[in-house]
């Protein structure tokens, strides 16, 4: 994986049977994975693809997303867009002047999102305003041990 002009390697572990298992990323580099409508500019529904070249980004997302990726972090963009607007979706990000390694069309619609992994996953809710993230503990769903 490219980044910045440098490649990020990709740490490998294995388990306790010394067995080879899914490689990550090292501790310091973050894996975003960003929606896009209602996130990082005004909430466009499929059903009207013709507003996906007109609306205009979040100055404070597009400002912060850079930044993460200038930092070294992979910028994913993850939306409920489906593919066919793949064009539309890339050609709006790179006008925009977006920096990003990734775009992942057809997410679920419908939100209330529970994602289960087997790594570490971490989620934040966008309620208006892209800043540099802070620490804070909250209660969480886990597996019933």
């Amino acid at each position: 994986m490219e980044k910045n002009g440098k490649e990020t390697q990709l740490q490998q572990i294995f388990n306790e049977k010394g067995e080879t298992l899914s490689p990550v990323l090292p501790d310091n580099v973050k894996n975003y994975l960003i929606d896009i409508d209602g996130t990082v500019c005004d909430d466009v529904p499929n059903e009207e693809p013709e507003r996906m070249v007109t609306v205009m980004p979040y100055p404070d997302a597009l400002k912060i997303l850079n930044k993460w990726y200038d930092e070294g972090h992979i910028i994913t963009f993850f939306t409920s867009r489906t593919e066919d607007t793949r064009e539309i979706t890339e050609t709006w990000l790179n006008k925009h002047g977006f920096k990003y390694h990734g775009l992942l069309m057809d997410k679920p619609r419908g939100g209330n999102y529970h994602w289960i992994d087997n790594h570490i996953v971490r989620a934040t809710r966008f309620k208006g305003k892209f800043t540099d993230l802070v620490v804070q503990t909250k209660k969480v769903e886990v597996f019933k041990k």
